[in-house]
């Protein structure tokens, strides 16, 4: 019969062994590329200024993504002007690509913020990001992505 002491060290051993199994059956994924194909003005209804983007996401994994959800956001000059959430997503097939509409609401007190400093700002370029977070049903973990760069004004 096993002692108190050895039966706890061997029980710690399997839970450790179990868990390294489990960690290694969650899918190693490149993170999509993402890449903007259109920001349109919608109908305003509501009287807050509201925006349909449009992304198409490459998919550069075997295995299908399946997306449970996206949050993202776009700042311009360091202000976050536009947010959204999209959870409405079809699967995207493995080395596939799909296109991705998200509505989007704008910020006006950001936008305000903004006015005031291109005032300052003269000509030089407007720095801008774009950031999202890609939530997936199943084991593959959650991925982030940001793009940024310039808009020159002529």
């Amino acid at each position: 019969m096993i002692g108190g002491s050895s039966r706890n060290a061997l029980l710690f051993i399997l839970a450790v062994m179990l868990l390294a199994g489990c960690a290694s059956l969650t899918p190693e994924i490149d993170p999509p590329k993402v890449s903007l194909v259109s920001f349109d003005s919608l109908p305003g209804h509501s009287g807050t200024p509201r925006f349909e983007i449009k992304l198409r996401v490459i998919n550069p994994n075997k295995q299908t993504l399946d997306i449970a959800g996206i949050s993202y956001s776009v700042e311009l000059l360091g202000k976050e002007l536009i947010t959204g959430v999209a959870n409405d997503i079809a699967p995207i097939e493995g080395y596939g690509e799909g296109v991705v509409s998200l509505e989007a609401g704008l910020q006006l007190l950001e936008l305000l913020h903004l006015m005031a400093s291109l005032g300052s700002a003269g000509s030089e370029p407007l720095a801008y990001r774009f950031s999202a977070k890609i939530d997936f049903n199943g084991f593959v973990p959650t991925q982030r992505i940001e793009e940024s760069g310039e808009i020159k004004l002529n």
